[in-house]
């Protein structure tokens, strides 16, 4: 297993991949509120950087 990926998302038991939104560190005070609160939460990724991504898992 990776370290830097393991960090970045999260596979749950029925095998989605999920993901943080970017843009949520330190560069946030230039953005309006409403960005910031489109990406809070959490994202899933598609189909094919699944696969990618559950090599390294």
């Amino acid at each position: 297993m990776k370290k830097s990926v393991s960090k970045r998302i999260r596979i749950t038991k029925r095998g989605k991949v999920l993901r943080r939104a970017m843009g949520q560190c330190h560069f946030r005070a230039k953005k309006r509120s409403a960005q910031i609160q489109r990406r809070k939460g959490i994202r899933g990724i598609n189909d094919l950087s699944k696969k990618i991504v559950k090599k390294y898992f």
